[in-house]
């Protein structure tokens, strides 16, 4: 059974940074794809970074040079966000999908609010 547990989400003033993390034991990051997702108050899940082996990092538009992804050996997946917004204010969610499968596993979510 997959357990994806994710931290670090707070109150944070606009301009300021916040690191999320995401505990992912058992993940073999080599067959899968993990991923940062969001969901703001009447709004729908949306993508917000993901990141595969042997790729590129990938960030939807609203974040590029705001927000940096990365994984480290542990298990363990970060989102840096800087130069935080308002409209960043959401649920982020934690997200590993196995490559060429249908398994898909979400974290509970971790609440992240910009607000002054």
């Amino acid at each position: 059974q997959v357990q994806l547990v994710e931290s670090g989400g707070a109150l944070v003033q606009p301009g300021g940074s916040l690191k999320l993390s995401c505990a992912a034991p058992g993940i073999n990051f080599s067959i899968y794809s993990m991923g940062w997702y969001r969901q703001a108050p009447g709004k729908q899940r949306e993508l917000v970074a993901t990141i595969i082996s042997g790729a590129s990092p990938n960030y939807a538009d609203s974040v590029k040079g705001r927000f940096t992804i990365s994984r480290d050996t542990k298990n363990t997946v970060y989102l840096q966000m800087n130069s935080l917004k308002p409209e960043d204010t959401a649920v982020y969610y934690c997200n590993a999908r196995r490559i060429l499968s249908t398994n898909t596993y979400w974290g509970q979510g971790t609440q992240v609010t910009v607000s002054s």
